[in-house]
């Protein structure tokens, strides 16, 4: 083939979610069932008042156009959100410059990266982390700079090991809690400690990464970084989902809000790209997030169920591992038996011989070498299923 990738493209690390669907493909081939614990996409249905009110308002002619930014059904939208902060977190935005809808928060963390990044840019990303935090990094043609974490440090990054000329040319910080994969939280004191470091840096954004903070157990609040006094002097933006609160994930609707700066240089660069989301979706996105919320608590009483019953087990084939506070993660670290073996080679292995597929470690970036990624998406008996498998493994 003489026609090339452009050199950003041959910058991505290798996918190697691609390679699990693979070895899942040829796992179902060969008759096997395969219990999947790989990709986060919840598993259990959208609340019925949800689609519902999809259905009414997909039927309207006018919400089969293009969607305007300052139609009426996307007035509604910003409006829910912000009323939908001011109650979860007490945060006061103005939904006209304040609050940014988008199609699922990934998109617009890969956008922020483009907005923003020159080519001489430093974009910095504790690692491990979601993906698209460094792949859009990569994809947008900036410098990326990999903080590492570890359990030592409860996977936490320490800002304050950056070297002053490191600082100097950095542009972007990503932070996510409670964290994806490595199911971490944060309380109000680490976000404390965030806005005095940044507090002398004028030319550094910071976005934070908010999508699981209703997927929260044992009493533990999940805290909004546009909380903490000092953030709304600074750069600071936050990401949201409705693909975990509600289960909305094929729905692709998500949020930023913040700094409305930024916001409105994210705008700007959205709309080159896309027209807007579905309006029926944003008008049913509205009724998510202002109609009844007794679905979330539901919602999150099935994920401490599966939690509890998975690491339980985990912990009876003797594979140790911590009950995690948030998120329907588990990060586990490859038993001392499977040591020698990469994360990689050993989801491989869970998949070939126990058939369960699982999410390799670094898939998630260089310092994820080590552990694997379950997600809880899947009932109480295919759980169950999934420890006896793995125990028959281990006991081999």
């Amino acid at each position: 083939m003489s026609i090339h990738e452009a050199d950003r493209m041959r910058r991505l690390p290798l996918y190697l979610f691609t390679i699990i669907d693979d070895l899942k493909a040829k796992a179902v081939a060969r008759g096997v069932d395969v219990i999947d614990l790989g990709m986060g996409s919840p598993d259990l249905p959208t609340p019925k008042h949800i689609v519902d009110e999809l259905c009414k308002q997909v039927r309207i002619t006018e919400h089969q156009r293009y969607s305007r930014p300052g139609g009426e059904p996307e007035k509604i939208l910003r409006c829910a959100i912000a009323e939908w902060y001011k109650k979860k977190f007490n945060v006061d935005l103005n939904p006209d410059n304040e609050v940014l809808p988008l199609i699922g928060s990934k998109e617009g963390v890969a956008h922020l990266s483009l907005t923003f990044l020159n080519n001489d840019d430093i974009a910095l990303v504790p690692n491990p982390a979601y993906p698209v935090h460094f792949n859009g990094v990569i994809m947008a043609g900036g410098i990326l700079y990999n903080i590492p974490m570890t359990d030592k440090e409860k996977f936490k990054p320490d800002l304050k090991a950056l070297s002053p000329e490191l600082i100097r040319k950095a542009k972007l910080l990503f932070i996510s809690y409670p964290h994806n994969p490595t199911t971490a939280i944060a309380d109000k004191e680490f976000f404390k400690e965030i806005i005095a470091w940044a507090k002398d840096k004028p030319n550094l954004i910071i976005a934070h990464d908010l999508a699981y903070s209703d997927i929260v157990f044992d009493g533990f609040r999940a805290p909004s970084i546009l909380e903490i006094e000092g953030a709304r002097d600074l750069n600071i933006i936050e990401f949201h989902t409705l693909s975990k609160s509600y289960n909305m994930a094929g729905w692709r609707i998500g949020l930023a809000v913040g700094n409305k700066d930024i916001l409105a240089s994210l705008a700007k660069a959205k709309s080159y790209i896309d027209f807007g989301i579905f309006r029926a979706i944003q008008l049913a996105a509205a009724k998510a997030l202002t109609g009844p919320q007794d679905c979330v608590k539901e919602l999150v009483a099935i994920y401490k169920k599966r939690r509890d019953l998975f690491v339980d087990g985990l912990n009876s084939i003797g594979w140790h591992v911590e009950k995690p506070k948030a998120t329907f993660y588990i990060w586990a670290c490859i038993p001392e038996k499977f040591s020698s073996l990469t994360s990689m080679e050993f989801a491989s292995l869970l998949i070939e011989k126990a058939g369960v597929a699982v999410a390799p470690g670094t898939g998630f970036g260089e310092y994820g070498e080590g552990y694997v990624r379950f997600a809880l998406v899947d009932n109480e008996k295919r759980l169950q299923m999934a420890i006896e498998r793995m125990g028959k493994l281990f006991n081999r």
